[in-house]
């Protein structure tokens, strides 16, 4: 839905939902996102955050079911602004964890992947809007080593297909690289390296003015048009990032934030045995729940919560955070803390001076949390986000 005072559009991510087929995205977007229209935006555009896999753009080349999206669409007044392009795959009720990141950025199925989803959202949008695209940070951090440029080479081969898709359809898509905790493009500091030194460069700037035909001024004028970054705020506040100075780093570096995601996450003020007892519900199997340590020496970093967790020489009384999606309307999950003050931060700095055109709300674990969290319906929590969000920016 629109904000006022050009603060953006505010949607929340369809990923909450299982859409891993046609049919269920269809569902969702028929029973839950219809529900929540109706209690947020009941007389205006709803902004609607799809997120598709690739069965389920597989099933949208079909005419009847591409003509069936875009009439559901029309009559629910539902307008597309985002894509999460993230997932590939399943993404609920089975174990997850490091494979969300397969396909990366290294492989050609990607790219085909993420140049589909750019091609359903020219259709499905508007001459002289820009929709933005969020996905992979490169890979898993692990499997990052010595790829670099080619993972760069295939996110440039990307843009030039954007760049030709708004050439062709008025339609702008915006790829937004989403650094994680744990993946290739972790830190701020990460990105603005990586995008001076492969996507921003001069290089870059050449590869992607002879892949479209573009002069050399194009081509840089190009780049940032349709590539930057989706901030998730719950990462960036397990990373221990500052919000004010990891912004001003992005803007410094000229690299535009296309997508704003807002989110939150676990936070233990001072761990002890109390607290790694009371985190053990959390160590579920669906999902990767990195853990970012505050030790006396600088942070320490696990790939799962269960490793963290596992890890006999951490000291009682660091700070941990935890990479678990949590409702952002709540600042407590006893006997826990949430990163919700980092949020209320960096929606204080979007009110300030707007960091972002897209804010989507993305709390998709609701189906693995924790019984105490999920005492009310999925469609009243996404509407209790969206009115903190929206009281936030009043």
């Amino acid at each position: 839905m629109q904000l006022p005072d050009d603060l953006g559009q505010l949607t929340y991510c369809l990923n909450i939902h299982p859409t891993q087929t046609w049919d269920a995205v269809r569902t969702a977007l028929l029973g839950p996102v219809r529900a929540v229209k109706a209690a947020q935006s009941p007389d205006a555009p709803f902004g609607v955050g799809l997120r598709l896999s690739a069965q389920a753009l597989e099933e949208l080349r079909a005419p009847d079911a591409r003509a069936e999206l875009k009439e559901i669409l029309v009559r629910e007044d539902f307008r597309v602004v985002t894509m999460n392009g993230f997932p590939f795959g399943p993404f609920h009720g089975i174990p997850v964890k490091q494979n969300v990141y397969q396909p990366d950025w290294k492989q050609r199925a990607r790219l085909d992947y993420t140049c589909w989803l750019a091609d359903l959202m020219s259709e499905l949008g508007s001459a002289g809007e820009t929709l933005s695209l969020s996905t992979v940070p490169g890979t898993y951090k692990p499997l990052a080593r010595g790829n670099e440029a080619e993972m760069a080479d295939n996110l440039l081969k990307a843009v030039a297909h954007c760049i030709d898709l708004r050439a062709r359809t008025q339609v702008t898509i915006a790829l937004a690289l989403e650094p994680e905790p744990y993946c290739f493009l972790e830190t701020i500091a990460e990105s603005v390296a990586f995008f001076r030194e492969h996507l921003f460069s001069p290089a870059a700037a050449e590869r992607v003015s002879r892949l479209t035909g573009l002069s050399l001024d194009e081509a840089r004028e190009a780049l940032p048009r349709h590539l930057g970054l989706c901030y998730d705020v719950c990462h960036a506040a397990v990373e221990f990032e500052d919000p004010a100075t990891s912004l001003a780093m992005l803007r410094e570096a000229n690299i535009p934030i296309h997508k704003l995601q807002l989110s939150a996450a676990l936070r233990v003020p001072h761990i002890d045995a109390a607290h790694r007892e009371a985190l053990q519900p959390f160590c579920e199997r669906t999902y990767l729940h990195q853990v970012v340590a505050k030790a006396e020496d600088g942070l320490v970093r696990y790939a799962d919560l269960p490793e963290a967790l596992a890890d006999d020489s951490r000291k009682d009384g660091e700070e941990w955070r935890v990479h678990f999606h949590v409702p952002i309307f709540v600042d407590t999950v006893e006997p826990f803390q949430t990163t919700q003050p980092f949020l209320r931060e960096i929606l204080a700095l979007h009110r300030e001076r707007p960091i972002s055109s897209h804010l989507e709300v993305e709390t998709y674990t609701w189906q693995v949390l924790p019984e105490t969290l999920r005492r009310e319906s999925v469609v009243t929590a996404i509407g209790r986000e969206l009115t903190w969000v929206k009281s936030q920016l009043a």
